[in-house]
């Protein structure tokens, strides 16, 4: 018997029974689905992980200041008197002493609302120096970042981020309009290219904002126009690039020391590696992805029981017409093929139609809970191997089981 006849024969068997074929291909259906859907819900959390590390920079050493806990404030009377957070001097320090460090981007945040032609768009305002486009690997899309002299004249001028320039300026040119912040008019003179890249967290400890929606003016200029509040911090992050990747921890250590000596032991500030925490971030999610997976196969292998249970009811159920094939001349190859086909032909569906579910899930998940989910070929090669794999792996017992049966016995049977 050829394997035409044989997978014509195993689809006749499996469509006589539907409903059967059905509730047999579930666990199939539903173990393929989840492995695609779970390793796709992983590979966007790393893309998403691997951007926000592009973001902060590769080489960079993160510090910002740290605001003390409520449950400190007994000491923050004590602390306050030692040191008033990161400053523009720890800056200056930091570039002076740390010979490691390739550049060093003072960085001051703030909550505003800007408005202009009638557009209002509530977003962070940045004061910093002329060397942000160099440190975070920013680009211009159009126009001009501030130049030193800015800096030094506390100039009021501004370059948007692309969200901005969307919110407040839709398809217009913004470059030479006006920009309204904290009751003062700057200047638009650029306006960064897209980055892309969503905010967050990396390793669950880093903030990153979505830096398209910030508005940078110069730090001179934040500090001497805008009202700020008795006992706050003159910055909010300073950014240290550093010229070897490899000596990042050696010259986190320097910058530590450094901050330590001048704010005399208060530890009112948290330096990060925007590397590190990655890893930390990828080992989790690479944990998160192996017990999702599984999860997912423990699925396939209950689906496979599902195939060889009714298999095994099948073999039973269909015992005289094997018993008339063998009594026909069928040999006990091929009742094995047969049987074997018919239960690879239902993990095969099965798995097809989880392909399908697999691949809208993770869509469904994206449109309605905003999760990044990326969907690999790989994943879809692997949960149909794999599914291919549980139909022969579970389908080889029963076929057997009906191969060894005694013609003449199976001809008696009621």
């Amino acid at each position: 018997m050829d394997l035409r006849e044989t997978v014509s024969l195993s689809l006749i068997g499996l469509l006589s029974h539907k409903l059967r074929t059905l509730l047999t291909m579930l666990g199939i259906i539903f173990g393929v689905a989840a492995v695609i859907a779970m390793l796709s819900i992983g590979e966007g959390a790393k893309q998403e992980s691997l951007e926000q590390i592009r973001q902060m920079g590769i080489s960079n050493i993160i510090v910002q200041h740290w605001d003390k806990e409520e449950d400190q404030e007994d000491s923050a009377d004590t602390d306050q008197n030692k040191s008033q957070g990161l400053t523009w001097d720890d800056a200056r320090s930091i570039e002076r002493i740390c010979l490691l460090a390739e550049y060093v981007t003072p960085q001051r945040d703030s909550k505003i609302r800007a408005q202009a032609h009638g557009n209002t768009f509530r977003t962070m305002a940045v004061g910093t120096t002329a060397d942000y486009l160099t440190v975070l690997d920013a680009r211009m899309g159009s126009g001009v970042y501030f130049s030193a002299e800015d800096l030094r004249g506390a100039k009021r001028v501004c370059v948007l981020g692309a969200d901005a320039k969307r919110a407040l300026f839709f398809f217009d040119d913004p470059l030479g309009d006006r920009v309204k912040i904290r009751n003062q008019w700057f200047t638009v003179i650029g306006v960064l290219a897209d980055k892309g890249a969503a905010g967050g967290k990396i390793g669950g400890v880093l903030e990153v904002r979505n830096t398209d929606e910030d508005i940078y003016i110069p730090l001179t200029t934040m500090l001497s126009r805008f009202h700020w509040e008795p006992g706050d911090a003159e910055l909010s992050q300073i950014t240290v690039k550093i010229s070897d990747s490899k000596q990042l921890q050696e010259a986190a250590a320097i910058v530590r020391t450094i901050i330590n000596r001048r704010h005399r032991g208060v530890e009112d500030f948290k330096i990060a590696i925007p590397e590190e925490l990655l890893r930390q971030s990828q080992k989790t999610q690479q944990i998160f992805n192996i017990v999702m997976g599984c999860i997912a196969g423990i699925s396939l292998v209950v689906g496979g029981i599902g195939i060889m249970n009714i298999m095994l009811a099948s073999v039973l159920e269909r015992t005289r017409e094997i018993g008339i094939r063998r009594a026909l001349g069928a040999r006990r190859h091929d009742i094995l093929s047969q049987f074997l086909v018919e239960s690879l032909l239902v993990s095969l569906f099965g798995g097809l139609i989880g392909v399908i579910l697999g691949y809208a899930v993770p869509e469904i998940i994206t449109l309605y809970a905003g999760w990044r989910t990326i969907v690999q070929p790989w994943t879809i090669a692997l949960a149909f191997g794999v599914s291919a794999s549980v139909g022969i792996g579970f389908g080889i017992y029963p076929a057997r089981q009906a191969a060894l049966l005694n013609p003449i016995d199976a001809l008696r049977y009621e």
